[in-house]
């Protein structure tokens, strides 16, 4: 075996397993809030990537359109609250997860209909070239994707075990009656949370716009973001980027190792495949937390 090509493979893997993860981030930071799964990340991903690349061709620079795009899916955030989220309140959780399957629906429409359906090219000025360590080609564009996650996780890491708001949001995830109970403000809690899995949408949405265009497709890394999710546990910030990086690696390992006996493609449903296992074993995940429920 190649050794040094096993090892480009590899660390290629882990770097393309980065940006699942910040995807499936935006997943656990509601999860964790509501226990609702919300279908509608991957269509925020778009939508947050399609209002970004617009806003820089018509001649916004960088930083002012990252702003705005910013502030426009913390209005969506408030209005998801206002609109779907406050009258479900206490409602089962299905009710909650249909919910998100419409809002899916409704973001992918407006967004193409207000915005248009063209693929929009992007780029933040961060080269997508491959520069050789130790003999290993490392893309620059991944490393920057892989750092930008790291600070991701930090950051909220921090949100949620050392501030108030985020304490809260751990308490009305656990239970929103009890939640409520003791005073923390529920609609607010869910419109902050909503608005920071916004940003986290944005960013995952620019780093994917960047690699493959701002397109229809990206409202698909929701389904990518699904193996990610079962391996790292749902309510695990770390989860996920650990369950990106199993995921990511593999995924290429198995393309390059196995695909050549059985067919190739095998990378689009090789997580699937893993994460069924997974599941069978630890179906809380690696980072999960174990429930017993009297049924």
């Amino acid at each position: 075996m190649d050794w040094s090509f096993f090892t480009e493979v590899f660390i290629g893997g882990l770097l393309a397993g980065v940006m699942y993860s910040l995807v499936a981030l935006g997943f656990v930071l509601i999860y964790k809030a509501s226990g609702v799964l919300n279908f509608a990340q991957g269509a925020m991903v778009f939508l947050a990537a399609l209002i970004f690349a617009v806003l820089r061709e018509k001649g916004l620079p960088l930083w002012p359109a990252l702003f705005a795009a910013l502030g426009a899916m913390v209005l969506l955030a408030f209005a998801v609250e206002r609109v779907i989220l406050r009258p479900l309140v206490n409602q089962p959780p299905i009710s909650l997860f249909m919910a998100t399957i419409g809002l899916a629906f409704l973001i992918e429409g407006l967004a193409q209909g207000i915005l248009g359906a063209q693929v929009h090219s992007l780029d933040i000025g961060v080269p997508d070239v491959p520069f050789s360590v130790l003999g290993i080609n490392v893309s620059q564009f991944d490393l920057f994707s892989a750092g930008t996650a790291a600070l991701l996780v930090v950051v909220l890491a921090i949100f949620f075990s050392r501030t108030r708001v985020g304490r809260a949001l751990r308490a009305v995830g656990d239970d929103h009656q009890a939640a409520l109970a003791v005073g923390i403000p529920l609609q607010r809690i869910w419109a902050i949370v909503w608005a920071v899995a916004g940003f986290v949408a944005l960013v995952a949405g620019i780093l994917w716009g960047c690699r493959t265009g701002v397109q229809f497709s990206l409202t698909l890394l929701a389904l990518k973001a699904l193996p990610v999710l079962i391996l790292g546990g749902f309510t695990s910030i770390p989860g996920a980027i650990v369950g990106g990086l199993i995921v990511g690696a593999t995924e290429k390992l198995a393309e390059v190792y196995i695909g050549p006996h059985i067919g190739s493609g095998i990378e689009n449903w090789f997580p699937y495949v893993l994460a069924t296992i997974f599941l069978l074993i630890r179906p809380e995940g690696l980072f999960g937390e174990k429930r017993i429920e009297r049924v």
